[in-house]
This record gives structure tokens, sequence and C-alpha cells, in this order.
């Protein structure tokens, strides 16, 4: 009898490059050497030979510290990433976050994670918040992860959703947007609302900010006309 196939091995190499680009878009700022390779468990010489390549293809640069950030190449590659939704997106994007004077982006579902596809800050905020794209979360916690939460079916939530997390889902459903407090960032809003296109998995528009003139209700009702902008746009 022939031995039965076996799947090829992963990448461990390949894997911890892009743990790498993970760990850079969650921390919010630059992280050192030291700081990337105790996050990802490995010795310095490690980071250091992942980072060479990465920064060798414009994924992450560093400052004039030598501290490591995302690199601007990533910007194109994700900018390929459903080309036509974030098309369609980014002018709504843009009137929202200029009607608002906060943040607006679009969210999508990645597995179990929430990802942010394309942000755009208020153009005269004094501090305006920053959302990176690219940057992930559990679908578990903020208001754009309740949002999508809100159209799938039960069955394929994840196994952590806590009773209260799913009254609140039920809740966003009933009013048609969800909300969030300090579950992400600490002291940071967001507001949520979901919205599907044909032939893609569900989404959210979304704004964070620390404070605002507008209500919750508000600001949904204003986010609920660029996410039905959106999906006609794409024909869904």
């Amino acid at each position: 009898m022939s031995p039965a196939p076996t799947t090829p091995p992963a990448s461990q190499t390949l894997s911890r490059g892009i743990r790498i680009l993970e760990v850079l878009a969650d921390a919010r700022r630059t992280l050192s050497i030291d700081e990337i390779a105790e996050r990802l468990d490995v010795h310095r010489s490690v980071a250091y030979r992942l980072l060479r390549t990465l920064e060798d293809h414009g994924l992450v640069e560093r400052d004039a510290a030598g501290r490591i950030e995302l690199g601007a190449r990533l910007a194109a590659l994700a900018a390929g990433v459903a080309h036509d939704l974030q098309a369609e997106a980014v002018p709504e994007l843009t009137a929202v976050a200029g009607d608002l004077g906060v943040t607006c982006f679009l969210a999508v579902l990645d597995h179990d994670e929430c990802v942010t596809l394309s942000s755009i800050e208020p153009r005269h905020a004094v501090n305006p918040v920053a959302q990176r794209p690219g940057t992930r979360h559990p679908i578990t916690r903020g208001a754009p992860g309740k949002a999508i939460l809100s159209l799938l079916p039960r069955p394929s939530w994840p196994a952590d959703v806590s009773a209260e997390l799913a009254q609140e889902v039920t809740d966003a459903a009933a009013r048609g947007f969800a909300t969030s407090h300090d579950e992400v960032i600490p002291s940071l809003r967001a507001v949520a609302v979901p919205f599907t296109v044909r032939g893609r998995g569900p989404a959210a528009i979304a704004v964070v900010f620390v404070a605002s003139s507008h209500s919750d209700e508000e600001i949904a009702a204003r986010l609920a006309v660029s996410a039905t902008a959106i999906r006609e746009a794409l024909g869904g």
C-alpha cells in the first residue's frame, strides 16, 4: 500500500514575516527590533533577518532612530484588495469624514476578525483619530465587528460570543447600527452600519472619534446613506 499523501509543511519563515506585519499594524506605533522579537518569541537575530527581507521589499521602514514601522509598499498592495469596493467606498468615506468631522473607515470580515480596508481622516480636525488600513481586531469587539456579526447567521459566530454580546448584536440588528466605547482603543467611541454587496462578504462603514456633537443616531443615519450608495454602485 502506498503511503497516504501528506500536507506540505507551512513555511515558518513566511508565517513569521506575515506575523511581523500584523504586529506592526496592531501596535499603532513604531517598534524596536527587540520588541518585535519579543512579540514573535524569536531571537533578535531571527527578527533582524526577517525585517531586512521585508525592508528590501518596502513592506517595512525604519525611522531616524532605527525603529520599525509599516512601509509605503503595503499601501499599494492594499489598494488592490477588493479594488472595486474600495474605489466606490473612498468618495463616501471622504464625504462622511467631511460632514461629521471624524475619521471614517470601511471594515470587512476576515475569518473571525474585522479588518480595516480603507480609512479617511477629516481634513480640518485638530486631533483626528488615525485608523490605519490593515488594522484588525476580533469580530467580537468594537462597533464594526458587532455590525458585521449582525449580518451573520448565529451558527457562524465565534464560539466565545457571550450572552451579553449576543444581545448587543441582536439590538444592533434591530436598529440597523452598532456602537462601542473603550472596546478596541481606550477612550474612543465608534458607530458602524453594516451592509452587504452582492458576491462579497459582509462589511461595515464606521466612524471612530473621541467626542462628537452628533448623536449616535445622527451618525448612523449619515453612514446608512453612504452604505446604500456603495451597495447600489456595485449592483448589490
